[in-house]
């Protein structure tokens, strides 16, 4: 029998919903059987401890266009999106929560959206139906990351997303970083634009994420930001950093010296030190040129790493659009 690749498929990764799975499951039948595309759904049974497991397998056997993957243990939202992926087919990768917060009704928006042009199209959960606790480091993590990255999107939160296949090469998920995918994507070229999706009250269950997150999406951000400048040339980074410590080392230093010979009977008399070692700016120098020199030997080996990681895969720290001769009659679109 032949398999055919169908041009959607649907990621959701479940933790202990168990209240959700059938209504969910019905809910996608309905909303995807209406597009008119082939489809699969593509559960991610997260190391759930109650009744979440069993009613997967009940839902698979069910419904043939059903998958579900089993982990071992709890991994987290970022390594169940990252395993969805690799266990897709479809052409186009739609990843949405299992807790009935996203409305599967949206998914037909978001390929609408995508149709225009684009490869990745974000929803943004414009009336967001969650805590006030939650919402307000939300929408300041929000800015802080569309302000770092240059990606600017209301809700990085939102788990309904789309993607073409295309974008989703060479993205390598880790620890929190499911809600970067738009930054990478857009970092080897990928059009991202945003939309408006519904967003309902949880239904039942209860959420897995809390304030403690923040802080854990602001250290990614040090990563993303980190790869999205410097994934080439990391001894600008480790470099630039190094010299402003040799830099601050010089500057103390001659303060030290400064400080030893000011006339003891001008206005700066007060600060005199006939002791070399009477301010801690000798020491202070020490440990600067310390450390300078320290960050460039880093950025020399982060440059080795660097050079390693591209030529031993055959990889390129570039991204092709097309190649053009005299006489194509395809030029390149405009940006």
């Amino acid at each position: 029998m032949e398999v055919t690749t169908p041009e959607i498929s649907v990621i959701i990764p479940i933790f202990n919903e168990e209240a959700s799975i059938s209504a969910l499951g019905q809910e996608l039948t309905e909303s995807l059987g209406s597009l008119g595309k082939t489809w699969e759904v593509v559960f991610v049974n997260d190391g759930s401890t109650d009744r979440s497991g069993e009613l997967l397998d009940k839902a698979v056997d069910e419904n043939e266009r059903f998958t579900v993957v089993h982990f071992r243990r709890n991994f987290g939202q970022t390594a169940a999106i990252s395993a969805g992926i690799r266990f897709a087919r479809g052409k186009i990768i739609v990843p949405m929560d299992g807790d009935l917060q996203n409305d599967p009704r949206d998914i037909r928006r978001l390929l609408d959206k995508m149709a225009e042009g684009y490869e990745v199209v974000s929803g943004w959960r414009k009336n967001r139906k969650d805590p006030l606790t939650k919402r307000v480091p939300s929408s300041l993590a929000n800015a802080v990351i569309s302000a770092v990255t240059g990606v600017r999107l209301h809700d990085y939160g939102c788990t309904l997303k789309a993607y073409r296949r295309e974008a989703l090469k060479d993205v390598f998920l880790y620890g929190e970083m499911h809600r970067f995918v738009p930054v990478y994507a857009a970092m080897r070229g990928a059009r991202v634009a945003e939309i408006v999706v519904g967003h309902r009250a949880r239904a039942g269950g209860k959420s897995t994420y809390g304030l403690e997150r923040t802080g854990k999406v602001l250290l990614d951000l040090i990563v993303v930001k980190f790869f999205l400048s410097f994934m080439t040339k990391p001894i600008h980074f480790f470099g630039g950093l190094g010299s402003l410590c040799v830099i601050g080392s010089f500057l103390s230093l001659l303060g030290a010296i400064v400080f030893k010979f000011i006339p003891p009977d001008g206005p700066w008399g007060p600060f005199r030190h006939r002791d070399f070692l009477g301010t801690p700016l000798p020491l202070l120098a020490v440990l600067l040129a310390a450390i300078g020199i320290l960050m460039i030997l880093q950025g020399v080996l982060a440059e080795m790493v660097m050079r390693a990681y591209y030529e031993s895969q055959g990889r390129d720290p570039y991204v092709v659009l097309r190649v053009r001769k005299r006489g194509d009659s395809h030029r390149c679109p405009k940006p």
